[in-house]
């Protein structure tokens, strides 16, 4: 569901945010006497269509929507689902179940008997992000943290290189600074302003996670981080901000020269290139 109405299902959502929720909407037609039949199950046994989400962004995921059926009959299930951007990330797997309800003790040895049961199911997979790692993010009033409160963001990192990305970083915006606030609300259809401020952040996020990086010995060209963590975010990042590179060079180079360090980011992030 958008502004301008309903459209299929794409792929892929490139201007997807964690500012933005998702609405989704599905019609699903079930004969369920023949679904009973072709399961084995009773004539009355009750059945259940269901949605549940996945995001492998957040390694979060949670139930849609679920229905009950009527007893007989071909019916359509409605589903109707909203689904918080601050709970997403990566890619969304969106199931669709048609499940037993209750626990029946009359079932055939073969047949499903245990609440649950799936008779049916159906994936669809919508992409929110590319390869390039996004983080959560929230805005709040600084003056109720310790932030100074006319700060404009701050880029939270916890964890060691081992933890989860989407659990070790966190991008938090003040809203009492209506000029980035305003900007991370039109992310999706940013004004020439509010490329500038998007720039102005990414390129001091990046900063940040760079010389968060080489502050770790451990983190070097043959290290070998797990999936989805820390470290391997930081070392795709590197990668891409300085391809060719080592890490051992760009660390010397950071802390020898520290100007030159600064300016060498600025010039890979393309700060203030907008479009």
């Amino acid at each position: 569901m958008v502004e301008d109405g309903e459209v299929a299902l794409p792929e892929a959502l490139p201007d997807w945010d964690y500012q933005m929720d998702l609405r989704l909407r599905r019609n699903v037609r079930i004969d369920v006497d023949r679904a009973r039949r072709q399961s084995g199950l009773p004539a009355d046994a009750p059945l259940v269509a269901s949605t549940v989400w996945t995001a492998t962004g957040s390694n979060l995921s949670g139930p849609g929507q679920h229905l009950r059926l009527a007893e007989a009959g071909t019916v359509t299930a409605e589903f109707d689902v909203l689904l918080r951007g601050a709970d997403l990330g990566g890619l969304l797997l969106l199931d669709t179940a048609l499940v037993l309800a209750e626990r029946r003790s009359d079932a055939r040895p073969s047949s499903p008997r245990r609440a649950g049961s799936v008779l049916w199911s159906d994936r669809a997979e919508l992409r929110l992000q590319g390869d390039a790692p996004q983080f959560p993010m929230a805005v709040i009033d600084f003056a109720r943290t310790s932030f100074p409160d006319d700060a404009a963001w701050h880029l939270q990192i916890s964890g060691g290189m081992e933890h989860a990305t989407m659990g070790a970083l966190l991008l938090l915006v003040n809203e009492r600074n209506t000029v980035t606030a305003t900007a991370f609300q039109n992310a999706a259809r940013p004004r020439p302003i509010d490329r500038v401020v998007l720039s102005a952040v990414y390129a001091d996020a990046a900063r940040t996670m760079i010389e968060h990086a080489l502050a770790h010995d451990d983190f070097a060209d043959d290290a070998d981080f797990p999936d989805g963590s820390l470290g391997a975010t930081l070392l795709s990042l590197f990668d891409q901000l300085f391809p060719g590179q080592s890490t051992a060079d760009v660390r010397l180079r950071q802390r020898q020269s520290p100007a030159l360090f600064a300016s060498d980011l600025q010039a890979a992030v393309r700060i203030f290139e907008v479009s």
